[in-house]
């Protein structure tokens, strides 16, 4: 298997970012465009949004919470020739479960399925870090 497959979950994740930020684009010119927007304190105060602005905004923050870890994980494995079938399915399931995580919080935004699929990628990224601690103790290089 060649290692660098697993920079294809880490190129997913960062295209669910920028297609967030896609989004949140939208939804802005939507509500400036309906007029529900607070013109004075736009640049700099939240409350000047509706809801489903402030909504997409939260996501775009979880983007840049968890999935840091994840990329520091996967640069690790690689850099440690760490990467096997393990690494790459549990790397494929975070960008999953994040991609899932998303779409429930940018729809329904049921919190108690947003939290059990934000749970399930906390559980990966602890087995993509048992996954690295296992490959520095063998010392790979």
């Amino acid at each position: 298997m060649r290692a660098e497959l697993i920079f294809l979950p880490v190129l997913l994740q960062i295209l669910l970012t920028l297609g967030i930020y896609v989004r949140l684009g939208q939804v802005k010119e939507q509500a400036v465009r309906r007029g529900e927007v607070n013109q004075q304190r736009r640049a700099l105060h939240e409350d000047a949004w509706p809801v489903e602005v402030l909504k997409v905004n939260n996501n775009i923050r979880n983007q840049f919470e968890t999935p840091v870890l994840f990329y520091v994980l996967v640069i690790c494995l690689w850099l440690l020739d760490g990467v096997g079938i393990a690494a790459l399915l549990a790397a494929f399931a975070y960008v999953i479960l994040r991609l899932g995580h998303a779409w429930v919080h940018l729809g329904t935004n049921v919190v108690r399925v947003r939290k059990r699929l934000f749970q399930a990628s906390i559980i990966t990224l602890f087995f993509l870090c048992g996954l690295t601690l296992f490959a520095l103790l063998q010392g790979s290089r």
